[in-house]
């Protein structure tokens, strides 16, 4: 179950894939898909189903007919290395996609842009709408509200006793939010909230925000 939030004057639905609706753009925001990692898990002799990949177009495909969003951008790291058989899958899920999809370029996304372009996808360094601009590593910059991806947050959560948990989270503060990874290979980097910012835990299928 997703969570709508009030951010920067925006709302954002925040779904438990780790993605975002952003309402007033009609837009999905997707961070750290890393589509063909486990690829490169299985090829160093990590035991991961063959069918890994598949769950990540399936979600992917779910999502656009869960928020009907005319506009899907990937905040980088689309891929996790160059291309391989991966690649194939992709190009023949995007020739049935009717969205505007676009990739904005990750430190992983070493493809040239000039496939990406081949199979319709539009690259881009950074996105700029109004006083919102659109990364892949975090950034500051006075006057703006950055949305990003790369960090793969997630925070650690005790219980009683020595009982602890880590779940993936969005992590908003003042001068931005960044989204958990999509993919599910990816892992995650604890983050040390201050105050004054928001974090909004997955669990259970469900985001829940901390009080």
């Amino acid at each position: 179950m997703s969570t709508q939030a009030s951010i920067y004057g925006q709302r954002f639905e925040l779904d438990p894939t780790g993605a975002v609706y952003w309402v007033e753009q009609d837009v999905l925001l997707i961070a750290d898909v890393h589509l063909g990692k486990s690829a490169h898990f299985r090829k160093n002799g990590m035991a991961v189903p063959a069918t890994a990949d598949d769950k990540e177009y399936d979600k992917l495909t779910n999502l656009i007919h869960k928020y009907k969003a005319s506009r899907l951008w990937f905040l980088g790291d689309l891929f996790h290395s160059y291309q391989n058989a991966e690649w194939h899958f992709f190009e023949q899920w995007m020739r049935f996609q009717t969205a505007d999809i676009a990739l904005i370029m990750g430190n992983h996304d070493v493809i040239s842009k000039k496939e990406f372009n081949r199979i319709g996808l539009k690259t881009y360094e950074a996105i700029r709408m109004d006083a919102i601009f659109l990364t892949h590593h975090p950034e500051i910059k006075q006057g703006f509200f950055n949305i990003a991806g790369h960090i793969h947050p997630s925070v650690k959560l005790q219980g009683t006793g020595k009982q602890s948990m880590k779940l993936p989270c969005f992590h908003v503060c003042e001068t931005g939010m960044i989204l958990p990874a999509f993919g599910d290979f990816t892992g995650t980097y604890t983050i040390q909230p201050k105050k004054g910012d928001r974090v909004f835990v997955v669990a259970d299928n469900e985001v829940i925000e901390m009080r």
